[in-house]
């Protein structure tokens, strides 16, 4: 019997931009998300430190949030030094292929460049980036039945697999 499990889903994802407004803009009003959150503040809650900030936050069809800082200093948050671009990012899911074409054609008729439509077998998506340098997926579940239950059944193995490699590789080096 499985146990239940503690952690019951994602409640927000946060990261820092560069301009509130123009963030408000193009999750708003370019990929339909309502914000439904601002607040003001002076202090870290978590920290205690001064630094004035607005945190705010856009709804998802599900219940979660994607949610930004902005710091007050009009800087581009700094990609990962040592990680290329394409892993880092947020997929949001849709119900239907046809809606992942949609936004791919909004996002196009605001000039934004995507990636896509990639085929992963069990996924299809369209990528782009947001004003902030975020890379953002849009994509739609596409897999067979069974799918999920073959891949959880090989997950272990395959993760072994990799790290042997990977091991292999570093010594070798």
């Amino acid at each position: 019997m499985t146990e239940p499990r503690p952690l019951k889903g994602m409640y927000h994802f946060a990261y820092p931009c560069r301009d509130a407004e123009e963030t408000r803009h193009f999750y708003e009003d370019i990929l339909g998300l309502p914000m439904v959150n601002c607040m003001l503040a002076e202090r870290v809650p978590s920290t205690g430190e001064e630094s004035p900030y607005v945190h705010f936050f856009f709804e998802l069809g599900d219940g979660s949030y994607i949610a930004f800082f902005d710091l007050g200093g009009d800087e581009m948050p700094a990609p990962s030094p040592n990680t290329p671009a394409w892993v880092q990012h947020f997929a949001i899911e849709t119900a239907s292929l046809d809606n992942v074409r949609a936004m791919q054609d909004r996002l196009k008729e605001h000039g934004v460049e995507t990636i896509g439509i990639v085929d992963h077998e069990f996924v299809n998506s369209v990528y782009f980036f947001d004003p902030n340098g975020l890379r953002l997926e849009i994509t739609t579940r596409t897999e067979e039945p069974g799918f999920l239950q073959q891949a959880a059944a090989e997950a272990h193995d395959t993760l072994k697999t990799w790290t042997e490699r990977k091991r292999k590789a570093l010594a070798s080096a």
